[in-house]
C-alpha cells in the first residue's frame, strides 16, 4: 500500500520528507474543498482526489490530481486521507468506508465542522486501527481557501500535528493547536457562533439603514477599520444591501447546523447561549422558507418583503 507506513515512521523520527513521496488524499470536492485542492496542487504534493459526484473533480484532474472512484481505494493508497464535507453524518459514512482499509501510519485529517462528540469516537476506531485523527475546521471562506489564508483549530496529538503542518501551512495563515481530539471542532463551533450572530445583526443594520433612506450599500465602506467591522461585513454587506444573491459563497443550511451544534454543546456543558439560540431559530426560519442552499446574505430577507432564490 502506497508509503504509509514509511511516512509514519518518517515524520515521527522527525526526519525531512519530501512533498513528492507524501501520497494526499482529499475527499469532499465542494465550495472549499476545490480551492484547498488546487494550493495543494500548487504547493507540489502528490494529491489523489474523491467525490461522490466525480465530475466535480475533473478540473483538478486537468490540474494533474489522480482521481479514485472509490473511498476504499483512496485508503489503500494514501499516506494522509483529508475529509472536507457538509456535516457529522457525511463524515461519519465517509470514515465507515475509510475503517476496513486503514493500516498503521495513516493520518486522517477533518476539514468538516462537525461534532466534537462524534469526533472523539471517529478518533478512537480510527485508532484502532494504527492511524491517526485530527480534527482541522477552517475558518475563513472560499476567498480563505482560495488565498491559502484560512484560520485552522486543530485538535490532536503534538506528534500528528507536527508531521501534518507542511500540508497545512500551504492552505493557511494560521495553525492553532487547541489541545486533544475534539477540541478542534468545539473552537470552531464558537468562532461559527460569532459569525452566525454577527451575519443576522448585518441583516437587521442594512435593513434599517435602507429604511431609514442611508445608502445600505455604503455601510461596509463607512464601518470599515473601526470596532464594528469585520471580514463577513465587507464580503456580504454590500451583496446583503443590493440583493445581489446570485453567487453562493456558503450556505445559510451551513451556519444552522453550527448554531444547532453549539446550542447542542451548551445544553451539554451547561453553559447558556442565549444569542446562539435566537440566533439559531432566526436562521431556521430564514432555511425554511427556501433560503438554506442559498448565500447568507440573503438573510436580509427576514426584514425586507424578499421571494426566495430557491431554483
Amino acid at each position: 500500500m502506497g508509503q504509509s507506513a514509511d511516512f509514519g515512521q518518517e515524520f515521527n523520527k522527525g526526519q525531512n520528507v519530501t512533498d513528492k513521496q507524501i501520497k494526499l488524499g482529499f475527499i469532499g470536492i465542494g465550495l472549499m474543498g476545490l480551492p484547498m485542492c488546487h494550493r495543494l496542487l500548487q504547493a507540489g504534493f502528490n494529491l489523489s482526489v474523491y467525490n461522490r459526484n466525480g465530475s466535480k473533480c475533473q478540473p483538478l484532474v486537468e490540474q494533474g490530481a489522480n482521481q479514485f472512484e472509490t473511498i476504499a481505494k483512496m485508503a489503500q493508497n494514501c499516506d494522509v486521507i483529508m475529509l472536507c464535507v457538509s456535516n457529522t453524518q457525511s463524515v461519519e459514512e465517509v470514515t465507515q468506508g475509510l475503517l476496513p482499509h486503514l493500516q498503521r501510519g495513516q493520518l486522517i485529517i477533518d476539514f468538516s465542522s462537525i461534532s466534537p462528540d462524534a469526533t472523539l469516537a471517529l478518533a478512537e476506531q480510527v485508532q484502532s486501527k494504527g492511524a491517526s485523527w485530527l480534527d482541522s475546521p477552517v475558518s475563513g471562506g472560499v476567498a480563505g481557501a482560495e488565498a491559502g489564508t484560512l484560520a485552522i483549530m486543530a485538535g490532536g496529538s503534538d506528534q500528528d500535528i507536527n508531521r501534518a503542518m507542511p500540508l497545512l501551512e500551504s492552505l493557511s495563515q494560521r495553525v492553532t493547536h487547541m489541545g486533544g481530539n475534539g477540541s478542534g471542532q468545539t473552537t470552531k463551533i464558537c468562532n461559527q457562533m460569532i459569525v452566525s450572530c454577527n451575519v443576522l445583526v448585518m441583516a437587521e443594520v442594512l435593513a434599517m439603514a435602507k429604511k431609514s433612506g442611508v445608502d445600505a450599500s455604503k455601510i461596509p465602506a463607512a464601518l470599515q477599520g473601526g470596532f464594528a467591522d469585520s471580514i463577513p461585513l465587507q464580503l456580504t454587506g454590500s451583496r446583503m444591501a443590493n440583493q445581489d444573491f446570485d453567487e453562493i459563497k456558503w450556505h445559510v443550511k451551513t451556519l444552522l447546523k453550527d448554531l444547532d451544534m453549539a446550542n447542542a454543546l451548551a445544553k451539554e456543558v451547561a453553559s447558556a447561549v442565549p444569542m446562539a439560540g435566537l440566533g439559531a431559530e432566526l436562521m431556521r426560519q430564514h432555511a425554511s422558507k427556501g433560503f438554506a442552499e442559498q448565500d447568507p446574505a440573503t438573510l436580509i430577507a427576514l426584514y425586507e418583503h424578499i421571494q426566495s432564490a430557491e431554483k
